[in-house]
């Protein structure tokens, strides 16, 4: 007797590696790619931008100006440094927790852009001066004011952690789940690549037998 498998389930499929498998490998790559191109950047910006006036792009839209941030956007909690870095790591375990039942590739995406942006500011208030987890994050990209007056200057950690946030939530509002599934416009859950509107007659044969 044989039994059609469940949805959502870790079964291998045509390509190899399981759903959660894949998902989990876009999640890290994702993360790495992000976390080494913001590591990358910000040391170019030390290299390039110190004691340099802003340099103007795009004809004023964009500006690159070397700052170090204690606090959050706008300077937010200069003074409580050492805050950010334990909310950080809250948010890696979150992510963490999340991959064990990460089978959705969007989701994944999603979740290894924040994780990259967590990390690579993460990475700065641990390493970076004046000392251990109240270093200073490292910002180079102004928008439309060379001194962050219209924009807080930002980095590419940041740009990921926005990009990341943003997916995340426009998948919650078209329905798709961490697990693969699909919300319908019912509220029922359908798997990755199942029809919505109901059965083809194909499904309509039984599932098991003898």
């Amino acid at each position: 007797m044989t039994t059609a498998p469940t949805a959502g389930s870790g079964t291998t499929e045509p390509g190899g590696g399981t759903p959660r498998r894949r998902a989990v490998v876009v999640l890290v790559g994702i993360a790495s790619l992000a976390l080494l191109t913001d590591l990358l950047t910000k040391h170019l910006a030390l290299q390039l931008l110190d004691d340099r006036a802003p340099v103007r792009l795009l004809g004023g839209a964009v500006y690159l100006t070397l700052t170090r941030n204690s606090g959050a956007a706008w300077s937010i909690g200069s003074d409580h440094t050492w805050v950010f870095p334990l909310i950080t790591i809250g948010v890696v375990g979150w992510i963490a927790w999340m991959a064990l039942r990460l089978r959705s590739l969007p989701w994944a995406v999603s979740l290894g852009l924040v994780l990259g942006g967590a990390l690579g500011n993460l990475t700065d208030r641990i390493f970076r001066a004046p000392g251990h987890f109240v270093g200073h994050v490292v910002d180079m990209v102004s928008l439309f004011d060379p001194y962050g007056q219209v924009w807080p200057v930002f980095n590419l950690a940041d740009s990921c952690l926005v990009s990341g946030v943003l997916l995340a939530v426009l998948l919650e509002l078209t329905g798709r789940q961490r697990d693969g599934q699909r919300v319908g416009g019912r509220g029922d859950a359908v798997s990755a690549g199942s029809p919505a509107d109901g059965p083809t007659p194909a499904d309509a044969e039984p599932r098991e037998r003898a």
